[in-house]
């Protein structure tokens, strides 16, 4: 597709995701992308919003897993810096998964994360209702309102 670009990022044992994930963006100019992820960590902390409090509750994993999956996705902050917003699904020896918000996740012995850049930049604003910082399509594309197809 025009204007996309596709990175592989191959982070290694004791690699930190996130930190190593912002670092890539903010050094790469990403502005917007998405992402996905199979590998393992061998520790991660998750959380799951609370919709009443706005508060988030944390899910703290202290022991191997699988990354079954990681999805998510970069567009620039109210800072105008790179966010990065990402769930997981983590599998555990047992065969049951976890599953939430990513907010930190220490590989082993390795995570296999393909960006693909999109050409148009995504902007996140504060969304008053909620209280999280969103992705905002009108100050994506000029437009209001939700896209569907």
């Amino acid at each position: 597709m025009d204007g996309q670009k596709t990175f592989a990022v191959i982070l290694s044992a004791g690699d930190e995701v996130m930190a190593c994930l912002q670092a890539f963006a903010a050094e790469t100019g990403l502005s917007a992308a998405s992402l996905k992820a199979i590998g393992a960590f061998e520790r991660a902390e998750l959380a799951f919003l609370d919709w009443q409090t706005k508060e988030y509750s944390t899910i703290p994993v202290n022991e191997q897993v699988e990354v079954a999956s990681l999805i998510g996705d970069i567009a620039l902050g109210p800072d105008g810096q790179p966010a990065l917003h990402l769930h997981a699904v983590l599998g555990r020896a047992d065969g049951s998964a976890l599953a939430g918000h990513l907010k930190s996740g220490v590989v082993r012995p390795t995570l296999e994360v393909i960006l693909t850049e999109s050409p148009a930049h995504l902007r996140k604003r504060e969304d008053p209702e909620s209280g999280l910082t969103l992705i905002s399509l009108a100050a994506s594309s000029g437009q209001g309102g939700r896209m569907s197809s």
